[in-house]
């Protein structure tokens, strides 16, 4: 582990305290100050902000944690990562089922000794993405499901929502907004429809039948993944212009950001964006893409005020061939994210000495962090 750093603001801390000792009158000041009060004073001063120093270190420390989501394998994984101060654990397709399903070595078990105050995230979407639909069940793709009209879909959502709350599962990174115009296999059926008001009504009724149940859910790939080049998992993806984007993708997540039920989640794509994104930057790591979406400066759009995740930073070759997962959620936090995500699970402390050595340096602000915690 990285050793902690020293904030630069240390000195000019015990720079203020120092000034503040000589505001008194001139009368009150004795003309020849003892040699003891002068060697005293800044020995003081210094532990003063030294003190200070190491208060905001482990403030930014235990923040940092909060807003990680890790992959967790099993329940040891899952008590490690738990104790380390993660904010949530993701149960992967990898985990081991009995996280789910065997009693004192479940997720209700980790709720009992950690108490209930962390996420427990899956990727379930129906169709070709649900996860662990042994234990879960399964239930269609969000194609088919759209096609029996919003009230099905709300209504299978609701299940899948009560199976998911009885297993201890409070979050789902479903539905996607994407809108599937480029034919792209990584979209396809798992988006609601081929235009964005289809696109939109379904991930509506989608999210309503979640929260029903008391489950977040989570819109998936802000600011669209639908007409992007390529499949973020296998490299680099970029979305038309943004002007163009707004018809397409951006014209879905509009309506249905205006209508999320509270509570709901959006997840930023790892995706470049011409008009937007600096470069070849990922939108997950790119401050204009969190604004945009803070903003609602797009058609439909509302200031969204919610938590927002950002997409898988290990599994996903658009990011992880940019940086580790530990830079990646140091620079994803930096940016605007409230949650990051990895399914890997690996270097948890890694990436908190990060995010404390940032907002030691001035890159991250420490209330940026407290915001961020407070839309848990």
């Amino acid at each position: 582990m990285p050793g902690r750093r020293v904030p630069a603001v240390v000195a000019a801390l015990a720079c203020t305290l120092l000034t503040a000792c000589s505001s008194a009158p001139i009368s009150d000041v004795p003309s020849a100050p003892s040699s003891a009060t002068s060697t005293t004073s800044a020995p003081a001063s210094t532990a003063s902000a030294d003190a200070e120093a190491a208060e905001v270190d482990a403030e930014a420390r235990r923040l940092a944690a909060s807003l990680m989501v890790v992959g967790v394998t099993d329940y040891e994984s899952a008590r490690a990562a738990l104790s380390a101060g993660a904010g949530g654990i993701f149960v992967v397709n990898w985990s081991d089922p009995g996280l789910l399903t065997e009693p004192g070595r479940d997720i209700h078990a980790l709720r009992a000794e950690f108490g209930g105050d962390f996420e427990v995230s899956i990727d379930f979407e129906g169709g070709r993405v649900q996860r662990h639909s042994d234990v879960l069940g399964g239930i269609p793709a969000p194609r088919e499901l759209a096609a029996a009209g919003p009230a099905e879909v709300r209504r299978v959502a609701f299940e899948l929502g009560t199976r998911l709350r009885a297993r201890g599962i409070d979050t789902d990174y479903a539905p996607l907004v994407d809108v599937d115009t480029a034919g792209l296999d990584i979209i396809g059926d798992r988006s609601f429809g081929t235009d964005p008001a289809a696109a939109a009504a379904g991930a509506q009724a989608f999210a309503a039948g979640l929260t029903d149940a008391g489950v977040r859910p989570v819109y998936k790939h802000f600011p669209g993944h639908g007409a992007a080049s390529g499949d973020t998992h296998e490299g680099p993806a970029v979305t038309p212009p943004l002007d163009e984007l707004a018809h397409l993708d951006l014209a879905a997540f509009g309506p249905a950001v205006a209508a999320a039920p509270p509570g709901t989640g959006v997840m930023v794509g790892h995706l470049s964006v011409p008009g937007l994104t600096s470069g070849e930057t990922p939108a997950s790591l790119d401050p204009a893409a969190y604004r945009l979406l803070r903003s609602g400066a797009y058609p439909g759009g509302v200031p969204f005020e919610g938590p927002i995740y950002t997409d898988d930073l290990s599994g996903m070759a658009a990011v992880s061939e940019r940086a580790t997962p530990p830079q990646a959620a140091a620079r994803a936090l930096a940016a605007g994210a409230d949650r990051v995500l990895w399914s890997s699970g690996e270097g948890l402390d890694e990436a908190v000495d990060l995010v404390a050595a940032a907002v030691a340096d001035g890159e991250i602000p420490l209330e940026q962090l407290r915001a961020a915690a407070a839309r848990g």
